[in-house]
């Protein structure tokens, strides 16, 4: 995990661009290619490296909602919600929720990308940053 001195902030990095069906993933500290997906992403995704999720035995998910990223981008940003899952695999949010967003790369999609039976819904800021505080940090 990398926090900035300021306390909150986070670097994630992006593994599939929104728009796109490519997907890359991040092992090992790099990105390598993963899949072709059969939809595009409605939003960019990726994880936050050094944050442990045990619903999945992988690191942290995260989204930013807007403009799409280039794989590879190592966005910073304090998280501004966090989707939650009812498997626990929760993504971690950043980017305007409850503001105007691009058409197709905001909450909405993020919320209407799982179905159903995932039981999506979107949580503030307050309670992004309880579900990370509770996690075990990667190489700590």
């Amino acid at each position: 995990m990398s926090l900035s001195a300021g306390g909150g902030e986070l670097e994630g990095v992006v593994e599939w661009t929104a728009g796109t069906r490519e997907r890359l993933i991040w092992r090992s500290g790099r990105l390598e290619p993963y899949r072709t997906e059969p939809w595009p992403a409605p939003v960019n995704y990726g994880c936050l490296p050094g944050i442990h999720n045990p619903a999945d035995a992988a690191e942290v998910d995260a989204v930013w909602l807007g403009a799409p990223l280039p794989t590879g981008t190592r966005p910073r940003g304090v998280p501004t919600g966090l989707l939650h899952l009812a498997d626990g695999d929760h993504k971690v949010v950043f980017g305007a929720v409850g503001g105007p967003v691009t058409e197709g790369m905001g909450a909405a999609a993020l919320l209407a990308w799982f179905p159903p039976e995932r039981g999506a819904r979107l949580l503030g800021a307050a309670e992004a940053a309880a579900w990370l505080a509770s996690l075990d940090r990667l190489g700590t």
